[in-house]
């Protein structure tokens, strides 16, 4: 894994993100008990730096963790960037319909061809394009 990759940066950031959020969310600690909390955020944090070491087995070690967000904490589940779930694919794109699916399945092909060409590809803005045309 390449994490000097826009791309890559983008989702890392994207999951710092959540992880701060997660973080001053006070319903993670009423929800369940404080010590499986504080294990489940360190286990988030080795995540982002396992990403950041450029680990590619921390991949799959994200599907699980947002699933577990999904699972473990529902009221907060709709803070996962959607961009999130498609990064780490697997379980993940259970959460996805399959018009969305559809949809980044297309980024990823605009993607490869953009650096077939040799061009570079703004991941962030070329989904805000897409995501912002009408379906149909």
């Amino acid at each position: 894994m390449n994490t000097n990759l826009p791309y890559h940066r983008y989702h890392l950031a994207l999951l710092n993100s959540l992880y701060d959020t997660l973080r001053a969310q006070a319903v993670l600690m009423a929800q369940v008990p404080e010590e499986s909390s504080i294990l489940f955020l360190e286990r988030f944090e080795e995540l982002i730096a396992q990403l950041e070491a450029g680990d590619q087995e921390a991949l799959y070690a994200g599907q699980e963790i947002l699933c577990q967000v999904i699972s473990r904490y529902p009221q907060v589940a709709h803070m996962i960037p959607r961009d999130l779930l498609w990064y780490f694919g697997g379980d993940c794109l259970h959460y996805m319909p399959d018009e969305e699916i559809a949809q980044y399945q297309l980024l990823d092909e605009h993607q490869a061809e953009a650096e077939a060409r040799g061009e570079e590809f703004n991941w962030e803005q070329a989904r805000q394009l897409l995501m912002s045309k009408p379906v149909g």
